[in-house]
């Protein structure tokens, strides 16, 4: 026990140490009256007083007697200057011109905590109390006061005002106060104030005078406040003064006001009222314009009576910012709130409220209209408050003729703006502000009273058509599109037959859908059954285009409505209007269900009102074959049936009725199609009726073929199936999701699924794609993986697309040796077609093999898409790629023409453009001994918008350019082109028309005329000798004249002697142009005469030697043949021979006779007698590129 009482005490004294202690004197001045109070019940305020201090008095509150020294103790576990408080409190006591006391000292008390000092004063009536401030000035502020020490002002305890605040180290030194003011100090803790605070005066209150201008045209009213301290204020007319305490008019240009308060700004308001007239053209004044400056101090409310004639608009302009709207009961935050009512001709009048700080800087009001501005006091306010401007009112005439047995109704819909409808010509106008009906059928004027009328009106046309027992007289039902047609519309029907049969309306594909009542058409065509029964109108439903209604049969008298927005083009439903069979029910609904999977919902009449009592609704349903339909309620409300049941009966063609209630399990995965009637019972009507709400769900009866695709071991492989067809059962799914569209992606694995698709509608393809990262690509072949043998369509084609780097070229080669392009004329006719394009998709042409490209090199990514006709037999390779180094062209082919059929070059993408900037060549290599015909079959020029396109035609071993053409330019329709050759194309950026060029390439073997030069030399040279024989008087004379005017040029060498062997040609060569001989007689026969006798060569068949002179150095230029003779023979031609070296050039200058002599000096001016090249063409490589 003792420990326990130990530990007790310890605690005891720890709670004691955690607690703060304040124990002081206090003695109150005199005149001051102390308050402690705790916030706390646990820390009461105590006194000490006893012997030794020995005796505690606790409690919650204490109040200290003024010079009366008490002993106060604070015991607190909380901090004490938060826990207490300390109201000090003191009045002043005011004569009419004297205070007491005169100087207010706050006393030094409690220190420690906060404190609040409070002054009354108390004061004869129209007496006014000064404090003068000691010390630093105020200024007032709403937040608390960085020095601690915060003033507040109430004029009086009995206002209810919130007294106004005040800061240290402002310009304000006086407060005038009257009877029952306070003034209050709050110090916080520890914070020391001045003894003496105020000086207090008083004195005869003298009220504030002013003196104010009021305009004319102004009326303006000073007006108390009630629940403000009463104040008079006067007018001084002449000696006496005119006083009131509630309201003052002023309607005199100068005034004298003099009030009986010290502040009238907090006491009164001022009421200013103008008035602008306004004509039909103008107003007058044209502004509505204050003194901004007149009662500034003082809330003011300036209101403008706007007086306009009929038919006037009246415009408000604001232009001192914008105006919101806002409702009656909201407040503006600033205090600036506007008000503008419109009184109507109906004398309604239509009230609105705004503040600043909007978006509306403009109204249009029509009638007599006044605007009010109410403004806070000390509120800056512009001079022109808002311009006011009149216009004569916008009308809109229109001519109406409506149609036979047709009526039109128009009525109003809303109660703005002030509008009326009015019909006929003055003076026999007659006009009503909501409802106007037209029945004749003549030519109507119709005018309304406002610019847009269609948004106060409603039109509807109405139509009735009566039946007979077999026909209709209105037998299309179609809506007349011309009458009003930026109203909004309803045209109706009212059908009717005899009353037992139905009408019934037939409506074209794809039929109609029917949507909750209370909706609308996504098209803004919403169409309405209704039918007119004994107990009133029941709604069989609302309907828009496109659904699975066909037909709908109702019993006796209905009416079909159309709505159809303003501004809305009409498109209505043709549907057709017959009479129908005879029938007890209410309406029959016919529907042709959707194939595929659907679900569709159905409602009854009125729904979610009340079926009609002992009625009964049938739906007709048309199933699609190898489909199963299940029927399921998706809400409904059964009534109290008073006399029969309700009961939902099913059947099918040639089967018994099922019957079944609304609780009892409903038709599931059922096959044909099958009726629906709903029957009800006599209900309580005092109680919820009937109705429903059921869904048919369509799904298809096969059995779907199913597929799971595996790509996880071809990583860079995806595959893609697509629809093709346009049968609607086909329906295509993965992972049980149904798409038009699957993609299967590389390195995933898919469940396929195919429910009734036709191979034939359904495509399958396939992509890979191959990455060249860095130039140390390894050459591949494209060839198509095997996929997954459970896919039920054949591949139709695969797509391989290939990434290169940007500094890197692709080579594109056949593995049979050659690609072919299908162009027109040069059809692919394989079983194998290769597309290849850009990364971009730009194409660069249709392949096939066996053809004249041997590579085609792109310098950018590509995709080649392979077609076949059966992959399963044609796998592959299709191409061999590989990668080289970067070509400065975007695409090079080098072709091979071949000789059996001319060769065909297109740009990329023909016969479409090429793309701007682009470059395309074509290395063109020939056969030896040929040449080539280049025609250019189709040339399209652009007009370029920057740069030039280019044609160029280059041969490989030569610098120059065969031709060069731009855009601008006309080019050669055909170009002969001896070897091997360069052709590039170069777009531009072309502003109009493409860039594209076909081109036709024919080879044509060179004509060979060497050998029959050099037979024809050998026959004149033979001749000559023969003629030396028979002419031997002049030999000598002949033979040196032979000597210096040979007709034949004869290099150093081995001359002709016939039978030579280096000239003989083998049958291989198959030149049958090419003579093996020439008969001399034929050639020189004429000159030789019978003597002539044809040389047979040596006769022991050896060739005879001629002793060549030593070679001569090369010389800069050729010497003529008429120069001395030392030079005739020059020297031994290089190899290849020169052009005037050639035995197939012939000199110019010669003269055209029997022995073919020089007719004249100069150079060697030569004459081509042979196209073909001297020597064998050089095979073309990469490096001579």
């Amino acid at each position: 026990m003792r420990l326990c009482a130990t530990c007790a005490l310890l605690l005891l004294l720890a709670a004691l140490d955690c607690s703060e202690i304040l124990q002081t004197d206090v003695r109150p001045d005199k005149g001051w009256t102390v308050m402690l109070s705790t916030k706390l019940d646990q820390c009461p305020v105590c006194t000490v007083s006893g012997v030794n201090d020995t005796q505690t008095t606790c409690q919650a509150s204490l109040s200290l007697v003024p010079e009366e020294e008490v002993k106060l103790l604070f015991n607190c576990s909380q901090p004490i200057d938060q826990t207490y408080t300390v109201m000090i409190n003191s009045s002043i006591e005011c004569t009419k011109d004297s205070c007491d006391p005169s100087r207010v000292a706050l006393p030094s008390v409690l220190t420690e905590l906060s404190r609040t000092f409070s002054v009354e004063v108390k004061a004869p009536e129209k007496t006014v109390v000064s404090l003068d401030v000691l010390g630093e000035g105020l200024m007032e502020s709403s937040q608390p006061c960085a020095d601690g020490i915060q003033y507040s002002v109430v004029t009086s305890k009995t206002d209810g005002k919130s007294p106004t605040q005040y800061c240290r180290g402002g310009s304000e030194t006086r407060l005038d106060l009257s009877n029952e003011a306070a003034v209050s100090l709050q110090v916080w803790p520890n914070v020391k104030v001045e003894t003496a605070s105020f000086q207090a005066s008083a004195a005869p209150l003298k009220g504030r005078t002013m003196a104010v201008t009021v305009d004319p045209s102004t009326t303006v009213a000073l007006i108390r406040d009630v629940e403000e301290p009463e104040c008079e204020v006067c007018t001084v007319e002449g000696s006496t003064p005119s006083c009131s305490s509630k309201e003052k008019q002023l309607t005199s240009a100068e005034n004298s006001l003099e009030f009986s308060c010290l502040k009238p700004e907090d006491v009164f308001s001022v009421k200013m009222k103008k008035k602008i007239a306004c004509t039909e053209s103008s107003c007058t004044p044209a502004a509505a314009e204050v003194d901004p400056e007149l009662f500034k101090d003082f809330k003011r409310s300036l209101t403008w009576d706007v007086s306009v004639p009929e038919k006037t608009v009246l415009t408000l302009d604001f232009p001192a910012g914008g105006l919101k709207h806002i409702s009656a009961e909201e407040n503006c935050q600033d205090g600036y709130r506007y008000s503008v009512s419109t009184t109507k001709n109906d004398g309604k009048i239509k009230a609105n409220s705004y503040c600043r700080g909007g978006a509306l800087s403009h109204l249009d009001l029509l009638g007599a209209t006044t605007v009010t501005a109410e403004v806070p006091k000390g509120g800056e306010l512009d001079r022109t408050v808002f311009n006011v401007k009149a216009a004569p009112r916008g009308a809109r005439m229109m001519s109406v003729t409506p149609d036979p047995e047709t009526i039109i109704i128009i009525s109003r819909v809303g109660e703005d703006p002030d509008c009326s409808v009015c019909v006929d010509d003055p003076p026999n106008q007659k006009c009503d502000p909501k409802y106007l009906r037209l029945t004749d059928h003549r030519n109507t004027s119709v005018e309304f009273t406002c610019p847009r009328p269609q948004d106060v009106f409603n039109v509807e046309i109405n139509r009735e058509i009566d039946c007979t027992e077999t026909s209709c007289s209105g037998n299309i039902v179609q809506p007349e599109s011309s009458l009003f047609p930026d109203f909004n519309r309803t045209f109706t029907w009212d059908l009717k037959v005899v009353a037992t049969r139905a009408f019934q309306l037939d409506f074209p594909e794809p039929g109609m859908r029917q949507i909750p009542n209370e909706e609308t058409c996504p098209d803004a065509h919403t169409y309405s059954l209704v039918i007119y029964l004994r107990t009133g109108p029941a709604n069989i439903g609302t309907f828009c285009k496109g659904g699975t209604v066909t037909t709908i049969m109702a019993r006796y008298k209905g009416r079909v409505s159309l709505q159809v927005p303003g501004e809305a083009k009409l498109d209505p439903v043709d549907f057709k209007l017959h009479v129908g069979p005879e029938t007890d029910k209410l309406a029959i609904v016919k529907v042709n269900l959707p194939r595929g999977v659907s679900d569709i919902d159905f409602i009854t009449a009125n729904y979610p009102g009340d079926f009609p009592d002992v009625q009964q609704m049938q739906w007709d349903f048309t199933v699609p074959g190898m489909h199963n339909y299940s029927v399921s309620f998706l809400s409904h409300a059964a009534p109290e049936c008073l006399s029969g049941e309700v009961m939902v009966e099913y059947q099918k063609k040639d089967k018994k009725v099922t019957k079944a209630t609304l609780t009892d399990p409903q038709p599931k995965h059922q096959q044909g199609n099958f009726n629906m009637v709903l029957k009800n019972c006599e209900t309580n009507r005092t109680l919820e009726g009937l109705n429903l709400k059921y869904r048919v769900s369509v799904m298809r009866s096969g059995h779907p073929v199913l597929c799971t695709v595996d790509l996880t071991k071809h990583r860079e492989v995806s595959v893609q199936i697509e629809k093709v067809g346009s049968d609607p059962n086909c329906e295509i799914s993965m992972n049980s999701k149904v798409s038009e569209k699957i993609d299967v992606a590389a390195g995933t694995t898919a469940n396929l699924s195919f429910l009734d698709c036709p191979k034939e509608d359904v495509r399958l393809t396939a992509s890979k794609v191959i990455w060249c990262r860095d130039a140390s690509c390894s050459a591949s072949k494209l060839t198509v993986p095997k996929l997954d043998s459970c896919l039920p369509m054949p591949l139709h084609s695969f797509t391989w697309n290939l990434y290169i780097p940007k500094d890197r070229t692709l080579d594109l080669v056949s593995p049979t040796g050659s690609l072919k392009r299908s162009l027109p004329g040069q059809r692919c006719n394989h079983s194998v077609l290769l597309h290849v394009a850009e990364g971009d998709g730009s194409s660069l042409g249709d392949f096939c093999f066996n053809g004249d490209i041997q590579k085609v090199q792109v310098h950018a990514n590509v995709s080649v898409t392979a077609t076949v006709k059966d992959f399963n037999i044609t796998r592959g390779p299709f191409l061999s790629v590989n990668v080289s180094q970067e070509i400065p062209e975007t695409v090079i082919y080098r072709v091979s023409p071949k000789l059996a059929s001319p060769t065909l070059l297109a740009t990329p993408g023909w016969p479409g453009g090429m793309n701007p900037s682009t470059t395309v060549s074509w290395i063109v290599t020939l056969p030896s001994q040929y040449q080539a015909h280049l025609q250019f079959v189709n040339i399209t020029r652009p007009k370029c918008k920057d740069r030039h396109a280019y044609m160029k035609v280059k041969t490989l071993d030569s610098v120059e350019e065969m031709m060069s053409r731009r855009e601008d330019e006309e080019a050669e329709d055909k170009l002969l082109v001896l070897q091997s050759f360069y052709l590039n194309m170069s777009n531009c950026i072309p502003e109009e028309r493409q860039f594209s060029v076909l081109t036709k390439i024919t080879l044509e073997k060179k004509t060979n005329l060497l050998a029959i030069v050099l037979g024809i030399t050998g026959a004149v040279v033979l001749a000559l000798a023969v003629l030396g024989v028979v002419c031997c008087i002049t030999k000598k004379k002949k033979k040196q004249k032979m000597n210096t005017e040979s007709s034949i040029y004869i290099s150093k060498g081995n001359i002709f002697r016939p039978g030579d062997r280096h000239f003989s040609k083998t049958r291989s060569d198959n030149e049958s142009h090419v003579y093996d001989s020439i008969d001399e007689t034929m050639v020189y026969g004429h000159l030789l005469g019978d003597s002539y006798q044809t040389f047979t060569g040596p006769v022991d068949g050896s060739l005879p030697t001629v002793k060549e002179p030593d070679p001569e150095p090369e010389m800069d230029q050729y010497n003529t043949f008429l120069k001395p003779s030392e030079t005739f023979i020059p020297p031994r031609p290089r190899t290849p021979i020169d052009r005037q070296d050639s035995l197939g050039f012939q000199d110019r200058r010669m003269v055209d006779n029997e022995l073919y002599t020089f007719k004249s000096t100069g150079e060697i001016n030569t004459i081509r007698l042979s196209g073909v090249d001297m020597e064998p063409q050089p095979p073309i490589t990469e490096e001579s590129l």
